[in-house]
């Protein structure tokens, strides 16, 4: 199938989903952009795929695709747009020429929450840079967290530079979006969820095994920091070491320091 028109229906669809966090939550849809982020795509979580024309000439057509590629191409519905049209939907400035709407992921925190193991949670209340929540979503999958637990003044972990970022982590992190943060902070201390968080009247943290068992770091907005109300939900405020005049430290940089602390002093 082919569109050349910018009137079409499908096309219309796609920007929306591209530019209006309501949409993508409505229809529970995404949109991937790029050829690597597309071979990792969890096959059955494909719902269309778009290329463009000067894509299926160069790389469909000459067979210059990954095996991966290829095989999804081959056994999922796929729609060849004009190059101009495929411009305007995507939303980098230079397009790699494919795209495709993904269905969502939901998780709750009970899907996630094992007594059994030691695991270790990201909290993120009011983080709004898309670069920074993409950041923390890629290291924690580097850090082998169990998963991120978002409130609903998070920006959108399905907003387009989020996805970029996450540069395919978020096809393998669950993320938990919390309709009441105060009471999921609740829950995880009575399920025996250890809760530190980030703030500048925290002690410095020195002593190994200061983080065992399960824990959950928690780090708030880029500007304000964590609420009171949540900061009081902590069992232990804490701050990263610095040296200098230096108070704080970018949200994923923190979250970064944070996570991979606690891989080392689990495997130490």
């Amino acid at each position: 199938m082919r569109i050349s028109s910018p009137s079409n229906e499908k096309i219309k669809a796609v920007i929306q989903l591209q530019t209006k966090a309501s949409v993508r939550k409505k229809k529970k849809l995404f949109i991937v952009e790029g050829i690597k982020m597309y071979e990792e795509i969890p096959e059955s979580d494909i719902e269309l795929t778009y290329v463009s024309e000067k894509f299926y000439e160069e790389y469909i057509k000459r067979e210059k695709i990954s095996d991966n590629v290829k095989k999804r191409l081959n056994t999922k519905e796929y729609i060849i747009v004009s190059d101009p049209i495929f411009k305007n939907m995507s939303d980098t400035v230079t397009p790699q020429g494919i795209l495709a709407i993904v269905k969502q992921k939901k998780y709750e925190l009970s899907d996630i929450l094992d007594k059994t193991k030691n695991q270790v949670f990201m909290v993120l209340e009011g983080v709004q840079d898309p670069g920074n929540m993409g950041t923390i979503i890629r290291t924690g999958e580097g850090a082998g967290i169990a998963g991120i637990i978002v409130n609903k003044e998070t920006v959108d972990v399905y907003n387009p530079k989020v996805i970029r970022s996450t540069m395919g982590s978020i096809y393998r992190v669950p993320i938990v979006t919390s309709e009441d943060l105060g009471e999921t902070l609740d829950y995880m201390s009575e399920n025996g969820v250890t809760l530190f968080a980030a703030h500048l009247k925290g002690d410095a943290y020195y002593t190994d095994g200061q983080f065992s068992g399960s824990i959950a770091f928690l780090i708030g907005n880029e500007a304000n920091g964590l609420s009171e109300e949540i900061s009081k939900k902590a069992h232990k405020l804490i701050k990263i070491p610095m040296e200098g005049e230096v108070e704080s430290l970018n949200a994923s940089v923190a979250a970064a320091i944070l996570m991979y602390e606690a891989k080392r002093q689990c495997s130490s």
